[in-house]
């Protein structure tokens, strides 16, 4: 089985470039192979411009960058994103990624009436990495607002299932190296999680 592990943070030294190397030790000890796809060090472009709009409208097909994207997505089974939460969700390199590169036609077909969502094989894991409290995210209800938007607006309509969704903060218990443990067990068991019910 083989995962494409995305992530978007200038800084290599980062707490989120040592959790994603401890997700991919970890798939690489279960016995699978993985990519990183390293938005900022690739220079990823997360602008939704005019050809982006033009396939949209099926005008033209999508552009290189982002067919490439595509692929990379098609020789996985299973996407783990792991990322730091800004402004209570993605960083905008990221969110521009998912904007550009879920298109109408390869992630999802609309007519209008119906919904066909065609990415049911992509197993989905969430990583996102707090700075607040955890008593800040439950006052202000984000982790549910994050499920909402991002498990279910985006994955559920594609129909890509998220197998694991976490908020990891630095109050947690034994920070940082309870995070490191549980990506690289994430990682080692990525492809025996079963669907949340």
């Amino acid at each position: 089985m083989h995962a494409l592990i995305v992530t978007a943070h200038p800084d290599h030294h980062s707490h989120t470039h040592t959790i994603v190397s401890q997700v991919a030790q970890g798939i690489a000890a279960g016995g699978h192979s993985y990519e990183i796809a390293d938005l900022a060090a690739e220079q990823f472009d997360p602008r939704f411009n005019q050809a982006d709009f033009e396939q949209f409208k099926r005008a033209a097909p999508s552009p290189a960058d982002v067919v490439a994207e595509q692929q990379r997505l098609d020789r996985a089974d299973a996407l783990v994103l792991v990322y730091p939460i800004y402004w209570w969700s993605f960083p905008a390199q990221l969110k521009g990624w998912i904007d550009r590169v879920f298109t109408q036609g390869w992630a999802y077909e609309d007519d209008g009436q119906h919904v066909v969502k065609k990415l049911g094989k992509l197993q989905v894991h969430l990583l996102a990495l707090g700075a607040a409290s955890q008593r800040t995210y439950l006052r202000r209800g984000y982790f549910s607002s994050m499920r909402t938007q991002i498990d279910v607006g985006i994955f559920d309509y594609c129909g890509a299932p998220v197998m694991t969704s976490e908020l990891l903060l630095p109050g947690d218990i034994n920070y940082p190296d309870a995070h490191f443990e549980l990506a690289h067990q994430l990682g080692q068991r990525l492809f025996n999680v079963k669907e949340p019910a």
